[in-house]
């Protein structure tokens, strides 16, 4: 399924019913888009929605992760794009962020397919188009992931593409 947003205000809108969503389970999201796709501009959506402060959100390309503390739920915000191997993400404490209930966004998760676990929500993000569109494409594996997307989707704060043309 996907929908679509006009502006970074509306990917936000988007990510932050997805936060709101997130139940006591947590959750891991695969972001994946070219540069400028808005995965950061989502992170910060999501991180809104889990209780966080979005100003605190930026790319964590350097660092590899960047940890936030909310009422809820903790957030890991990680980035792949430098990371070339599993071993780099691991000695970064990939497996500690994993544990459950917190909540992972990964940008460029494309990168390292094979060190994502089965169960997660993955998220396609295009660059905006010549009328300034961008597609937001989900994908959910895994009970966690399909709950979590479902009730986003249910509350209707994520449109669907029918609902966004119409």
């Amino acid at each position: 399924m996907h929908c679509r947003s006009r502006n970074p205000a509306e990917t936000r809108a988007v990510a932050r019913s997805l936060g709101a969503a997130v139940g006591a389970e947590g959750l891991l999201i695969a972001l994946s888009g070219p540069l400028g796709a808005g995965k950061t501009v989502f992170v910060q959506g999501l991180a809104e929605g889990l209780g966080i402060d979005p100003r605190q959100v930026t790319s964590p390309t350097f660092v590899i992760a960047a940890h936030h503390q909310g009422p809820r739920h903790s957030l890991v915000h990680a980035d792949l794009y430098r990371v070339e191997h599993e071993a780099e993400l691991e000695a970064a404490g990939w497996l500690d962020w994993l544990a459950p209930p917190g909540v992972v966004a990964v940008e460029w998760a494309d990168r390292l397919p094979q060190a994502l676990p089965a169960g997660r929500l993955e998220i396609r993000l295009s660059r905006p188009g010549a009328e300034g569109v961008r597609e937001i494409r989900f994908s959910a594996t895994g009970d966690t992931a399909i709950r979590v997307l479902a009730r986003a989707l249910g509350e209707g704060q994520i449109p669907t593409s029918e609902e966004a043309a119409g």
